[in-house]
């Protein structure tokens, strides 16, 4: 018995559609994934493949035919070894409702039956085999694409202008074709791996947090600012920013905590005699922490001008090794960053380094009455084996101390 192709619904809404063309003849042998016809609708031009073999026995609808019905019988199909003159008495079991090309449409027809397909089918978009391979390359679907070549056929440019464009229409998955790009470890990058590695491993760390209120902070940044003397240009000749404070008010404590500016050796704990203050620079590439020298002697202008000079000298790599090697003490500031909370490694054999994060308004109660202040938190890692954490409170206890009453910085 043969076996009917259908009109397809090539989309849930739709009803009926244009036959444009027959790609296979009467009489050609049909093999699973052949493109048998393109089907025009209001949205596309698709083509139609068949996963049954078999020889196409008689096309009931010619090319050019318009406005053909959903499930309407298209085609016969012999089966393998069948006679055609079965093809002479079969009767299809759906009607064929279609018009002629160029007849206008009938204002109404008859719904066509619904019957269950004999022949599956796949349709796909219609498209140039190079437009099909660069969108497998690219890892998008064509479905979101529409063509510009002949009877909307889908071309190279068309696929290459919706990838420059982000392929960002709704509902369209881009997936890229090339999983992971490798970026090549640099030598700062294989050292700070490793340095951290050891680190994680061989340090205990253990972690202190509190919040700072920065509000008298803030105001005396404001207030040297104001005052700041103009050069030649008639610029200011420093800009203090809350970091240079940070570090001013950080070294004024360990000043009186010893014990936080310290390392760990098997022999025993070394208590650093001098002040020398580390600080984390991203860089291209990695991170790199260049030294605030005795920053409890320096003045508030002095740390400002030396903070930016060897941040500068950090991004362009010109550092010398004496202005990033050693340290005692160790900060990092992520606050420009939007970061409100975080917990950094230890920088061996230092045994401290201060997360700092950004400041915020928040509602705080302040002899009884809530007012809005303005927080920071803060979290300072430690070695166990050198800084006890009775040392490290006591280290934040001070430092809350000079950050909220910042006029003990300056005496």
């Amino acid at each position: 018995m043969p076996i009917e192709i259908l009109m397809p619904a090539l989309s849930p809404t739709m009803k009926e559609g244009n036959l444009a063309k027959w790609v296979k003849k009467e009489g050609d042998q049909i093999k699973a994934g052949d493109v048998i016809a393109e089907i025009e609708t209001d949205k596309a031009t698709m083509e139609v493949e068949a996963v049954d073999e078999g020889i196409l026995g008689k096309i009931l609808v010619a090319d050019g035919t318009e406005n053909v019905s959903v499930n309407t019988c298209i085609a016969l199909i012999l089966e393998k070894n069948e006679d055609k003159k079965s093809l002479l008495t079969y009767a299809t079991k759906t009607t064929t409702a279609v018009a002629p090309k160029h007849e206008p449409k009938k204002e109404e027809k008859p719904a066509a039956p619904i019957t269950t397909y004999h022949l599956p089918l796949t349709t796909s978009l219609k498209a140039s085999p190079l437009a099909k391979r660069i969108a497998k390359e690219e890892g998008i679907s064509l479905s979101g694409i529409t063509g510009s070549g002949p009877h909307g056929r889908i071309i190279k440019e068309d696929v290459l202008d919706f990838v420059k464009s982000g392929g960002s229409r709704a509902g369209v998955v881009r997936r890229n074709a090339q999983e992971f790009t490798a970026v090549k470890n640099n030598n700062i990058r294989k050292v700070i791996a490793r340095r951290l590695l050891e680190s994680k491993q061989n340090v205990p760390h253990f972690y202190l947090s509190c919040e700072l209120r920065i509000d008298k902070l803030s105001e005396l940044r404001a207030a040297l600012n104001e005052v700041a003397p103009q050069d030649e240009n008639g610029n200011p000749a420093y800009k203090i920013s809350l970091n240079d404070l940070i570090i001013k008010a950080t070294a004024m404590a360990l000043k009186k905590v010893p014990e936080a500016n310290s390392a760990w050796s098997d022999e025993a704990v070394l208590i650093y005699n001098n002040i020398d203050i580390s600080m984390a620079v991203a860089i291209d590439g990695g991170l790199i922490t260049p030294i605030i020298k005795n920053a409890d002697q320096k003045t508030i202008q002095q740390i400002s001008k030396e903070t930016k000079n060897l941040a500068k000298k950090a991004r362009d790599g010109k550092l010398q090794p004496e202005e990033f090697q050693g340290g005692s003490f160790s900060i990092s500031n992520l606050g420009m960053f939007g970061i409100d909370n975080f917990a950094a490694i230890v920088n061996p054999p230092q045994s401290c380094i201060l997360a700092v994060a950004r400041a915020v308004e928040k509602p705080i109660v302040e002899h009884g009455q809530i007012k809005i202040g303005h927080m920071m938190n803060v979290t300072l890692s430690s070695d166990h084996r050198s800084v006890d954490g009775a040392a490290g409170a006591e280290f934040l206890k001070v430092l809350r101390r000079y950050v909220e009453h910042p006029i003990l910085i300056l005496l």
